[in-house]
């Protein structure tokens, strides 16, 4: 059977083979032409398309030889992939322990200090606002209907003592002039006569009521001496400041009708400020009248001013729950103004604490935290609690023993790979 079987094949090979033949020599035939059609090309095409050309044939022969070997290379070898450890513990108290083997932190950048505790003060901070001294504050106002004629002091103007700020025309000031005038004059026929004692004292306490209606118009002193010395009545009235300061406020134009108690100008000494500050309920205990106050302001970060507690609200302000309290502030140097922000801090106290650098403290939300060393090359992120005592300070009032070894400087970017790990 095998031998048939061969014998087979045998014949089906000799019946194909010129059949074979003539398209091996028709294949020969095509690519002898087309290499030479191709070759034809290349030739005719100029030098630099000619180098073009070969470095493509170079670069794709490389990478032929590439996937070539790629193929008889067994890429599907095992792969051994060891799980890191991670250099992070947390401890059953929930603090973070970083463990860096071999590395060494460079002492240029990463700082320690050594924790010691200290005395601090306790300050709790008060925010509010400056404004005038209502006890060295005044409204000059109308006391009698009347005209504005003309206005000597304009809003920020200063004044003295009896400086000149409205004039105005007033009936009521010209009558009163001319009962003052009329009473003087009896009582110097009076005196002249020296008969009549009675009618004289009469005429005196006359003068007097007289005299004191032109002051309460708002004239002064020196308006009622000159009256009576010229013998004749002044056409407008004055109103003089009584206090040195400057015009806040004018509340009137030129040529303006008035009616008695309408305000005519606002005046204030602008070197006595108060501070309005808030206090919250925690914090009530802590306030007496006369404690001293360190006041900050924005237009002077690097400058501090000192209040004096002079008033304490005796009532709790029912939507802020906070307590009013007013302190007192010489500004001789000029440099506040009033309705300025301000934050003030109060000493309530000493206490111990650990004092250390801004740049000590991480801040994460609400979150203080420090980062201690706790062996040659492990580290502990902290949670702490305090407060900043300036701008460069925070004292640490728990959280950290004293002798530990506290990251001074650098501690964000140590952070940095306690958050990595974490992650």
């Amino acid at each position: 059977m095998k031998d048939k079987i061969l014998a087979y094949i045998q014949q089906l090979a000799d019946k194909a083979k010129p059949a074979l033949d003539k398209a091996s020599h028709f294949i020969g035939r095509r690519s002898q032409a087309l290499f030479s059609s191709t070759a034809g090309l290349y030739w005719n095409l100029t030098p630099q398309n000619r180098s073009r050309v070969r470095l493509a044939a170079v670069a794709f022969a490389i990478l032929s030889v590439g996937i070539v070997l790629g193929r008889i290379t067994n890429v599907n070898r095992n792969v051994k992939i060891e799980a890191s450890d991670k250099a992070l513990k947390v401890e059953k108290s929930g603090i973070l322990e970083l463990k860096l083997q071999g590395v060494t932190l460079n002492t240029d950048i990463y700082v320690f200090q050594d924790a010691v505790k200290v005395q601090v003060p306790v300050d709790i901070k008060v925010v509010g606002r400056l404004g005038f001294n209502a006890e060295k504050s005044k409204i000059l106002s109308a006391r009698a209907p009347g005209r504005v004629e003309r206005i000597f002091a304009f809003d920020g103007a200063e004044v003295n003592i009896g400086s000149p700020v409205v004039e105005l025309y007033s009936p009521e000031f010209i009558s009163a002039q001319q009962e003052y005038l009329l009473s003087s004059k009896t009582a110097k026929v009076l005196e002249s006569t020296q008969t009549m004692s009675d009618l004289l004292g009469d005429a005196r306490i006359t003068q007097q009521a007289a005299a004191n209606r032109i002051r309460n118009l708002g004239a002064s002193d020196g308006d009622i001496k000159a009256i009576e010395s010229t013998g004749k009545t002044q056409g407008n009235l004055v109103m003089r400041s009584p206090l040195k300061g400057v015009v806040v406020k004018r509340n009137v134009e030129p040529g303006a009708a008035v009616n008695s108690g309408d305000v005519l100008a606002t005046l204030a000494d602008p070197k006595q400020l108060w501070f309005l500050g808030n206090v919250f309920e925690q914090d009530f205990r802590f306030l007496k009248p006369g404690q001293k106050m360190i006041l900050q302001v924005e237009a002077y970060p690097d400058k501090q001013f000192v209040a004096y507690a002079n008033y304490i609200s005796p009532a709790v302000d029912p939507q802020t729950r906070a307590l009013l309290v007013r302190a007192d502030i010489d500004n001789h140097d000029d440099l506040l103004r009033p309705d300025m922000y301000a934050s003030a801090k109060l000493t309530t106290g000493m206490a111990d604490a650990i004092v250390v650098p801004q740049t000590a403290v991480i801040r994460i939300r609400e979150m203080r935290y420090v980062i201690v060393k706790s062996g040659e090359e492990s580290y502990r992120r902290l949670l702490v609690k305090g407060y900043d005592l300036n701008s460069k300070t925070f004292a640490i009032t728990e959280g950290v023993e004293p002798g530990s070894k506290i990251l001074a400087q650098g501690a964000v970017l140590l952070n940095d790979r306690f958050a990595k790990q974490e992650d």
